[in-house]
């Protein structure tokens, strides 16, 4: 009998990725949805209510594992103090959600895997390269990563295997941290952001999707991994070979930083400030990224 993946935010640009790799390795796949889908051949769908705290607690109960994913886009609106709240919501709450349902009915899961992100380490520039071990950072994208890794614990307390996936920069077919680049980029006049030399940690989805089997299939995948490339690729490397990959050379000015704070807030952080990731704990399992040179990435994600 096929093993069930139970995902949260499968309707994402990550989560459909990852559901045709997993159906594609023989798993079944649920779907938790804000809203009645029908169910396929390979998926089924369930109903959650984050805000309100409502779950079909079947989703839950006939799941081995658990794929959580969901979570308000950080970099989709200015950072009011209502929009920071529900990106913090969005994530403790949607965890507590299912970890209730795994408590209540004393539910085993073969291992629950959940998103992170590098930004854990804080809206920081500096020469460091951050491992799992290195020190967490209490600016706001610190201390959402760590409120949102915290929620997890509780499920490990559960005595189930727990993974938490920290991500970079997502890269895909116009879709992730592209969507947003390429309708300026198209037009050549992408440039470089403030001084440049912020490092952008990042990741292919094809290799990101692939981490999460592996912490599916790996028993030995247990507590945090940086999923990034450590290439110490800056905004400035990053802009470049993006235009290069659309045949041309940047010629505009780097946008000042003072533009930027005064178009997007707080939330300029996001691409004023960056830091070097390592993913050596990942790589020591054996695990073996497809797309390690930034160019060849961008090349595959631009392929019609």
């Amino acid at each position: 009998m096929k093993k069930n993946i139970l995902i949260s935010g499968g309707s994402g640009f990550i989560g459909k990725h990852l559901t045709d790799l997993l159906i594609e390795k023989g798993f079944s796949v649920s779907i938790l949805s804000r809203s009645d889908k029908k169910n396929t051949a390979n998926i089924s769908y369930y109903k959650w209510d984050v805000s309100n705290q409502k779950i079909d607690e079947a989703a839950v109960m006939n799941a081995d594992y658990v794929i959580h994913l969901a979570g308000e886009n950080i970099a989709e609106k200015r950072w009011t103090a209502k929009r920071k709240l529900a990106i913090i919501d969005s994530r403790e709450k949607s965890t507590q959600l299912i970890y209730s349902v795994l408590r209540k009915n004393n539910k085993k899961l073969d291992a629950f895997i959940s998103a992170s992100a590098v930004g854990i380490y804080g809206a920081v520039n500096g020469e460091e390269v951050c491992t799992e071990e290195t020190s967490l950072a209490h600016d706001f994208l610190g201390s959402t990563c760590q409120k949102w890794e915290s929620s997890i614990d509780f499920i490990e307390n559960l005595r189930i295997r727990t993974v938490k996936i920290r991500t970079g920069l997502v890269l895909g077919k116009e879709d992730g941290f592209l969507k947003k680049l390429l309708p300026v980029f198209k037009y050549r006049l992408g440039a470089v952001l403030g001084s440049g030399k912020q490092y952008m940690p990042w990741i292919h989805v094809d290799d990101l999707c692939h981490i999460y089997l592996e912490a599916v299939v790996n028993e030995e995948m247990n507590g945090p991994y940086n999923a990034a490339i450590n290439d110490s690729a800056t905004n400035a490397i990053f802009s470049k070979t993006l235009a290069r990959v659309l045949g041309y050379s940047i010629w505009l000015p780097n946008v000042p930083e003072f533009v930027l704070k005064f178009l997007m807030g707080e939330m300029s952080k996001i691409v004023l400030t960056g830091r070097r990731v390592s993913s050596a704990k990942l790589e020591k399992l054996g695990f073996q990224f497809k797309y390690k040179n930034l160019e060849e990435a961008l090349r595959s994600c631009l392929i019609k």
